[in-house]
């Protein structure tokens, strides 16, 4: 009975497991953004495998230093037997082996694949054969081996001897190899501190430094020392005032000013030819350049620069690549811990991936933010706490990878290193991004595909579909795959080549659609010109056709239009109202017409939404300048404030219909002047309203343009008091239901 007993319980429990969420073994939970900001759940992209800590690595096995060590006496021994103390980076070489800077320590741990300990250069002979030691370093960098004059050089050891002002080489080995002091150059100060605490080398030799206490960018130098040049200097945005009351300011104000000013970078990497490197700036600013998607990358945390230092991140994503965007900071309902971060990612490192991915890491959030070449956020992950998986708070400090796994550092108490594998989905991913570097389309599609049925909401892999359609030819696939991941950029190129197609095959119909419309646009204006001549002329009384005929003359002759529209009663109010409704539907049509490019996320408007949009700031500004210029002598009554303020509309009207139309055919990069169409029929329209206003009440110019501000003012001073109105109107009627309620009870 007991085996019984004990055989369903084992099955429950067997079930309870298997029934679990994918996700549940992770202690965070792996997600993107959409278009919209909104965080998108998705599998996860790696999960965590192992801690690695000093015991884990034998520093604090007296036996594995006796192993190593065997000429070390047992004081000499003691002095290696220390756990790690404040690790500030940690780096990767091509055979797996792992380097951790400990810095409070003052050494650096190179560990084999296994993350056990092959060696530590804490001490070494220098070039005059005395011994040597590190003083508190903070980064590391490994070169690979290559080939020099048909001979194979091997890697190697850069590391920042900070503390010592100072970069140190080794071999892989640990021989120590050459000391690279402060570079020499007219343009460092001499007596400035010299503090290299990240190192970065290409295939040329080159390094690039970053110094803590450098203000003018990264320092580039050769491996003898030689100083190079600065690249990458941050661009410092100074306002009017800032410049005006500089003037009065002594030189050691605006020296400390300046200092105050400029941020230097905090880690640096390398991927070929391009440098990846990490800064802190203003959280404002960066939350601004995210909050408005700019991709200009002067307020980014992370750059990619060339040898020059020019700019060429790609920042086609949604959102440019600077880790989180819920600066309002979402409670973790993983870990339960109901702590909320706000403000953007502190980003501290970044580190180079397979397939030109990239990640940044947030200190901040304790998070991973992984990217594609073009900036596409691919997942991010991380939480804080002490679960296998997370990070301590404030404590991640440097990222790495080794072959398919991620290590990621923590600087706190623990001073370890965690190790996260790839999962199945994340192999998929980096396969599609494989496939489609290697310009294997087909498979691509199939890999893309295969990711979209575990994760519907991956807008990158619609993105990966669409670029492989493109590069196959089969552009109407690839917009259609565009539009399922609101990618403009993407859609323009393609959507280009089906309308060069398009014009290829029609385009003797554009001379003759040109042609119509243009002689059309001249008979009509012809013709209202010639019925607006006749009535000018005539006595009879005028008819509505003539009262909206006679808006066209009033709009390209204002003066006389708006004389004439009131002292020879060539408007009226019906004509009025009708330009009016005319402008309610042609904004309504705007809403639901407008083109993918310029409205992505299909947002469509209510013919309710057109209404409000125009009538509620007419009749702001007709009530509002009406009861002005009542008191300022203003000859106008309410009637005619109205039927100019209604005529002035046209504009609109006449610019708004052809850049709806245009914006069905336009690319990304023709946007900006389809918004210039709109514009100038926005400035038609404010220059009529200005002019009609004068006219009307026979204003100067001076006097209208006071009357003009004063009833901007007005219209704000109306809606104010309608929406306090309205408030205590509701809250009076919340006042009486609770007393009829409280009534009914008691009663």
């Amino acid at each position: 009975m007991k085996k019984v007993t004990s055989l369903i319980c084992l099955v429950f429990v067997a079930i309870m497991v298997l029934s679990l969420p994918v996700g549940a073994a992770t202690p965070y939970y792996t997600y993107t953004y959409s278009i919209s900001g909104t965080d998108l759940r998705s599998p996860d992209a790696y999960v965590p495998d192992r801690e690695v800590d000093s015991a884990y690595m034998g520093l604090t096995d007296i036996n594995r230093m006796r192993e190593l060590y065997p000429d070390l006496s047992e004081e000499e021994l003691a002095l290696k037997v220390l756990p790690l103390k404040t690790p500030t980076d940690l780096a990767t070489d091509e055979n797996d082996n792992v380097y951790v800077v400990d810095r409070d320590n003052s050494r650096l741990v190179v560990l084999d694949p296994y993350y056990k300990v092959k060696f530590i250069i804490d001490t070494f002979k220098n070039d005059n054969g005395n011994v040597d030691k590190l003083n508190a370093p903070e980064g590391v960098f490994i070169t690979e081996s290559k080939l020099v004059n048909g001979r194979e050089v091997g890697g190697r050891i850069f590391l920042c001897d900070t503390g010592n002002s100072r970069i140190l080489t080794f071999d892989t080995n640990g021989n120590f190899l050459s000391e690279i002091g402060k570079p020499k150059s007219e343009r460092i100060d001499a007596t400035s501190v010299y503090s290299p605490a990240a190192v970065a080398v290409d295939r040329y030799d080159r390094l690039y430094v970053v110094d803590k206490n450098s203000q003018n960018g990264i320092v580039v130098m050769t491996d003898e020392g030689i100083f190079t040049n600065y690249i990458g200097a941050q661009k410092v945005e100074v306002s009017f005032w800032q410049k005006f009351w500089k003037r009065f300011k002594t030189e050691k104000q605006k020296e400390t000013e300046t200092n105050a000013i400029i941020t230097p970078y905090n880690n640096i990497t390398l991927a070929g030819d391009f440098i990846y490197a990490t800064i802190e700036l203003d959280d404002g600013k960066v939350q601004t350049a995210i909050q408005n998607k700019d991709k200009s990358g002067t307020n980014a945390p992370v750059k990619m620069l060339n040898a020059a230092g020019s700019e060429l991140m790609r920042r086609n994503g949604f959102y440019p690549p600077s880790g989180e965007i819920d600066f309002f900071g979402a409670i973790n309902a993983m870990t339960g811990t109901n702590k909320i971060i706000t403000g953007p990612s502190q980003v501290v490192d970044v580190a180079v991936g397979p397939e030109n991915t990239w990640s940044i890491i947030d200190r901040k959030r304790s998070k991973v933010f992984t990217y594609d070449f073009d900036g596409n956020l691919l997942f991010a992950f991380g939480d804080q706490g002490d679960l296998l998986g997370n990070i301590a708070e404030n404590a991640l400090r440097a990222i790495d990878y080794q072959g398919d796994a991620m290590l990621l550092l923590d600087s706190s108490e623990k001073s370890s290193f965690t190790v996260y594998q790839r999962t199945e989905y994340g192999d998929v991913i980096m396969q599609a991004l494989e496939n489609q570097n290697n310009r294997r389309y087909d498979a691509a599609i199939d890999d893309w595909t295969e990711i979209l049925k575990r994760n519907s909401n991956f807008d990158t892999a619609y993105i990966g579909i669409g670029n492989a359609l493109a590069r196959l030819h089969k552009y109407e696939e690839a917009v259609e795959q565009y539009k399922l991941a609101y990618d403009t950029s993407n859609y323009s190129i393609a959507y280009s080549e089906l309308r060069q197609e398009w014009i290829s095959n029609y385009l003797w119909t554009l001379p003759i659609i040109v042609f119509v419309i243009c002689f059309a646009l001249v008979k009509f204006l012809g013709f209202a010109k010639k019925v607006n001549k006749k009535v000018s002329v005539s006595a009879e009384k005028r008819t509505y056709g003539q009262e909206l005929l006679f808006a066209f003359h009033l709009i390209l002759h204002p003066f006389d239009g708006f004389w004439d529209l009131k002292h020879e009663k060539r408007g009226s109010v019906r004509a009025g109202t009708t330009i009016l409704a005319a402008t309610i539907a042609v904004f309504y049509y705007d809403s639901i017409g407008s083109g993918y490019v310029t409205n992505p996320q299909a947002e469509y408007g209510t013919i309710f939404g057109a209404i409000t949009g125009i009538v509620v700031p007419l009749a702001l500004w007709i009530i509002a300048n009406w009861c002005l210029t009542t008191l300022f002598d203003g000859e106008g009554s309410m009637k005619d404030v109205y039927i100019a303020s209604t005529y002035s509309l046209l504009p609109l009207i006449i610019t708004m219909i052809p850049a709806t139309i245009a914006s069905n055919f336009i690319l990304a990069n023709e946007v900006k002047t389809v918004s210039l169409i709109t514009t100038i029929g926005l400035i038609w329209m404010g220059l009529l309203m200005f002019f009609g206003t004068m006219v009307t009440h026979d204003y100067t110019i001076g006097k209208n343009i006071i009357t003009v501000l004063a009833t901007l003012v007005g219209m704000i001073c109306i809606m104010f008091i309608a929406i306090l109105f309205s408030t205590l109107l509701g809250k009076l009627v919340s006042f009486v239901t609770n007393i009829v309620t409280e009534l009914r009870y008691r009663m």
